[in-house]
Order: structure tokens, then C-alpha cells, then sequence
């Protein structure tokens, strides 16, 4: 089975979707914690809150991880602005049980690597990309090769990939397999799928690819657009 992420975007406190990532094209769904209720009601075990203010340099939420962390039985996975030992030190102290790197990876890899092997599998690395170039700095930026950054974490142990193709998230317009696939063969870690899920069948295609390594699966806009809900997708996710 696969790991279903719901998705919880956070500005200014309150849940939104953007369309690719772009900052100005948010949707307010309502307030993170009643969201995070919401999805551990219905028996998800993990949610995936991304900090876009963190992400995009102008400020954090730290204390809506914490006010999930303390109040609702659920494992947070959290993104978003964790560049250095203060921010990644701050995320793990809000309740995080783990964080997901990602222009810090490219543009410090000295210090990611220091992180890593500090807390193991609490790091995981989010590698967003275009094509086979990775986006960073809020998909704004090119980082170069995916698979050349794929080499140089697993020597360094990452203990998990999350995979975005930035020109799928948001859109609904269906996962990359075949990128999905492609990132599995380069490496034996763990992969969680993200972006583009519109449909069950979406997750349910994802399902073939977990004995090559795809662990999990990140849900956001097919959730709040009214798609499907999250016990229809937890089902999928067990081959229901």
C-alpha cells in the first residue's frame, strides 16, 4: 500500500493551494488545524504542511506545526524555509517528526549532508523538478541535474526522496510516471510521489510502482477542489 500525505499549505496562517507553486495564486481553504483535525478523523496517519511563507523568505508559521503537533494525533512531515541548523532546529522543536529539505540541499550541500547523518531518517530531501532539472528557491530558480543530485545524496545516506514535477502541481493533471519510475531506478531510498493527483485512479496507478520504491503519495488541490475525499483516497491507497 502506499502512504497517503494530505496536503496542508500555509500563508499567513491560513490553508491555500497555488497553481504551480506561484506565489499571488492562492486559494484560502479554511484554518490549517481544523484541516489537520479533519484528515486524521477520518485515519490519515501523516499530513504534508508546507510553510510558503518560510518557502518564499517572508516569514514562517512555526506555530500552526506547533498547535497540530500538540493537539491532533498525526505524524507532519513540514517543507518550507529550513535552511540552516535555526530553522531546522525550530521545525523539529514545533513537533515535526520530519522535514523535507530542498533549496537547502542544492545550494548547501555540506551542511545537508552534516544533517542527514544528525538525524537520519527525520531528513528527507524534496527534489522539484522540471524535466530533469531541479526548481529551487520556490521553483524560481534552476539547481541543476536531477540524477547527478540523486548521486550525491544517497552517498551521503538521504534517507528519502519527495518528488515534485512542478509543471504537474496544482494542475491536476495527473502524476509522472515515468519520472517517478526514473527516479527508482537511480536509487534505492524511498520515494513519496507529489503533484499532479486528480482522481483515484491517479493514486491507484501508483500503486504498481511501490515495489520498485515509491512509498507514499502527496495529495493537495483534488482533495480541496472536491474530487474525491480523503477516506476515498485512503482506500485507494490500500488497492481499495
Amino acid at each position: 500500500m502506499l502512504e497517503l500525505l494530505p496536503a496542508i499549505d500555509v500563508v499567513d496562517g491560513q490553508a491555500v493551494r497555488l497553481h504551480q507553486g506561484k506565489a499571488g495564486t492562492e486559494t484560502v481553504y479554511g484554518q490549517p488545524l481544523e484541516i489537520a483535525k479533519e484528515f486524521a478523523e477520518v485515519g490519515a496517519k501523516w499530513i504534508h504542511v508546507v510553510d510558503l511563507d518560510a518557502a518564499f523568505g517572508r516569514g514562517a508559521n512555526t506555530e500552526i506545526t506547533h498547535k497540530i503537533a500538540q493537539t491532533v494525533d498525526i505524524n507532519i512531515e513540514l517543507s518550507g524555509g529550513i535552511r540552516d541548523d535555526e530553522s531546522l532546529e525550530r521545525a523539529l522543536e514545533a513537533g515535526a517528526r520530519r522535514v523535507n529539505l530542498g533549496t537547502a540541499a542544492i545550494e548547501n550541500p555540506e551542511w545537508t549532508e552534516k544533517v542527514i547523518k544528525q538525524y537520519g531518517d527525520r531528513i528527507a530531501v524534496g527534489l522539484d523538478v522540471r524535466g530533469r532539472t531541479l526548481a529551487t528557491r520556490g521553483w524560481t530558480e534552476e539547481g541543476g541535474d536531477l540524477f547527478d543530485m540523486i548521486e550525491r545524496l544517497d552517498a551521503a545516506g538521504c534517507a528519502r526522496y519527495v518528488v515534485t514535477d512542478v509543471t504537474k502541481d496544482g494542475t491536476l493533471q495527473g502524476p509522472n510516471i515515468d519520472l517517478l519510475r526514473e527516479v527508482c531506478e537511480h536509487t534505492d531510498a524511498p520515494v513519496v510521489a507529489s503533484g499532479g493527483v486528480s482522481k483515484l485512479d491517479d493514486i491507484r496507478a501508483l500503486l504498481p510502482l511501490v515495489e520498485i520504491g515509491v512509498e507514499g503519495v502527496i495529495v493537495g488541490k483534488a482533495i480541496y477542489a472536491g474530487e474525491f475525499t480523503v477516506t476515498e483516497a485512503l482506500k485507494a491507497a490500500r488497492g481499495e
